[in-house]
């Protein structure tokens, strides 16, 4: 039997794509191991969103650049569709180089590096096809993904997403309510819909769009929970509010990515809406009677981005009031409208920018969780901390609520809770057990 480790990079569609791939392995006989010094095939699923996630990877390659006798290598994911052949010359002991588009041909491919193929690919963004496997190797048993689109057609200026997973390609409402029915079968409780646009969504068969999955997933039996990333305010319609209004399973938690307050800069990132625009979604959820919490991507140091445009992004943070943000710098990546653009932005003004805008956030936070002091919140258990003695829990807003070991608790993970919140800091909660009464100290 042959073992094989896989290392991820990147967001949360790379973990359920490596999910996929493990069970494309272990179906034909592999077997996943801890370290790649057991390995016999040590695989790497990247992600080439920014430069450092890349770095990561061709390190890893480096580690066994003269120590790999007897070992194969691949690299899966975007950095291997980005730098597709070149691979080879960078890292010549790597012997599969595939795209996430390709991902469906795996086991074809598996078979050419067992014959002693040394240079398999998978390359081709020419397709319709989703990455669906009979077996998926889930490792949470109460928490799963569904990848119901793959690829993007939005083309932002800085973004290699489009050269890296192809087209835009939504897969069938049928075949995504069996995977969520199959799953709650099996005792999942919390699924997470997936896709790069994840509202995007269109049925190719019967032209659902992705509020109409979201109230038929919501109304899959068994299941507590159900939230989704990343949505493109494009395509973020009321009736996606509406749809959460309508049901409790679905989480009151929007991550909805703005990139920038200005509507000079979004025009330069192609981002195909204004300020004005995404600011009506944000009162779409603001009106909400379901106090939906929200989360953003920012990017700080676009070509071109003046101080004015950075003082609108701070603008915003006080008028949309995020639960949290996820903030970088710009990085220049291939293929990419904006290595064109001029103006660029000296690194050492990027990190300046970039530290204002978390110190500012992390104010913002405070005060919103501050809020929900003496509320009692449901949380599902995700586990428990020997080191600080404490349960750790996330609300439907997707905050981080933890816990006291109560008297005589048995196993709770997995189990949905009422947890009254006693303090409040910028990334998490601290509360007691409703049913136990112990608080943490």
């Amino acid at each position: 039997m042959k073992k094989f480790y896989i290392e991820t990079f990147g967001c949360q569609m790379n973990v359920h794509d490596s999910e996929k791939v493990i069970g494309t392995l272990e179906s034909r006989g592999y077997s996943q191991v801890e370290t790649p010094d057991a390995a016999d095939l040590v695989l790497y699923n990247t992600c080439s969103i920014r430069d450092k996630a890349e770095q990561k990877v061709f390190a890893r390659l480096q580690e066994f650049k003269k120590n790999h006798k007897g070992k194969q290598f691949g690299v899966l994911g975007c950095v291997a569709q980005q730098e597709g052949e070149r691979i080879f010359e960078k890292a010549p002991h790597v012997s599969l180089v595939c795209g996430s588009a390709s991902y469906n041909s795996l086991p074809q491919m598996l078979v050419q590096l067992e014959a002693g193929n040394k240079r398999v690919t998978g390359l081709s963004l020419d397709t319709e096809d989703t990455f669906e496997t009979p077996v998926t190797r889930r490792d949470n048993p109460h928490r799963a993904y569904i990848t119901i689109i793959e690829g993007c057609d939005k083309s932002c200026a800085y973004c290699v997403v489009p050269f890296t997973r192809g087209p835009e390609r939504s897969r069938t409402a049928e075949s995504v309510l069996a995977e969520a029915r199959q799953l709650a079968d099996m005792g999942y409780t919390d699924i997470q819909l997936l896709g790069q646009n994840v509202n995007s969504y269109r049925d190719p068969r019967g032209g659902m769009e992705f509020a109409g999955l979201l109230r038929e997933v919501g109304r899959v039996p068994g299941l507590r929970r159900v939230r989704f990333t990343t949505s493109h305010p494009r395509d973020f319609g009321k009736d996606i509010v509406d749809a959460i209004d309508e049901n409790p399973v679905l989480a009151n938690f929007v991550h909805l990515p703005v990139q920038s307050g200005s509507t000079r800069v979004l025009a330069a990132m192609q981002r195909q809406y204004t300020r004005d625009q995404y600011m009506q979604r944000i009162e779409w959820m603001k009106n909400s009677p379901r106090s939906i919490a929200l989360s953003t991507d920012i990017i700080v140091g676009f070509p071109g981005e003046t101080e004015e445009d950075f003082q609108a992004t701070l603008a915003l943070l006080d008028e949309v009031e995020y639960d949290s943000i996820f903030s970088f710098k710009y990085s220049q990546r291939p293929n990419t409208p904006a290595l064109r653009l001029q103006d660029q932005v000296p690194e050492e003004e990027k990190s300046r920018r970039l530290t204002i805008l978390q110190e500012k956030q992390r104010g913002i936070q405070l005060r919103r969780n501050a809020d929900y002091i003496g509320r009692v919140e449901e949380v599902q258990v995700e586990g428990f901390n020997k080191a600080t003695s404490q349960w750790i829990g996330r609300t439907s807003q997707n905050k981080t609520l933890n816990f006291a070991r109560g008297t005589g608790d048995g196993e709770l993970t997995g189990q949905y809770l009422d947890v009254r919140v006693l303090r409040a800091g910028p990334n998490s909660l601290v509360g007691e057990n409703t049913a136990s009464g112990n608080a943490l100290q």
